[in-house]
């Protein structure tokens, strides 16, 4: 048996997710994982973008992302504040709240996280 490369682009995904008018999230499957490249434009907050459409004001997912442009800050549900920049790699629990940091959208990559909800966060 032979095992074969897969190549996908973002530019090619297999959904969008969008939210309101804050932004969108690109799924792209590969190798039996769900990946997305989220664009979370100023202004953005999880909690009103998404948590409603969820029922809830904190997200229930754990995340592993990588920040590519942009500022995004987490609070978790202990009060807890951790902002990141690009060139983070950053590992969230579940149990926060997420909004865009400044004036530019925030770009980043969400390595895990996605495969379960249907929202991004």
């Amino acid at each position: 048996m032979t095992a074969s490369v897969e190549r996908r682009r973002f530019d090619d995904p297999d959904e969008t997710r969008r939210f309101l008018d804050k932004g969108r999230t690109d799924v792209v499957r590969l190798g039996g994982q769900t990946i997305g490249r989220l664009r979370l434009e100023p202004g953005w907050v999880w909690s009103e973008h998404v948590g409603p459409a969820l029922g809830t004001t904190v997200c229930r997912e754990s995340h592993l992302r990588y920040v590519i442009s942009g500022r995004m800050a987490v609070t978790m549900e202990d009060g807890t504040e951790v902002e990141f920049a690009p060139g983070d790699l950053v590992s969230i629990p579940p149990g926060h709240d997420g909004r865009t940091v400044g004036d530019e959208p925030c770009v980043l990559l969400d390595l895990t996280g996605l495969g379960h909800d249907r929202e991004p966060s």
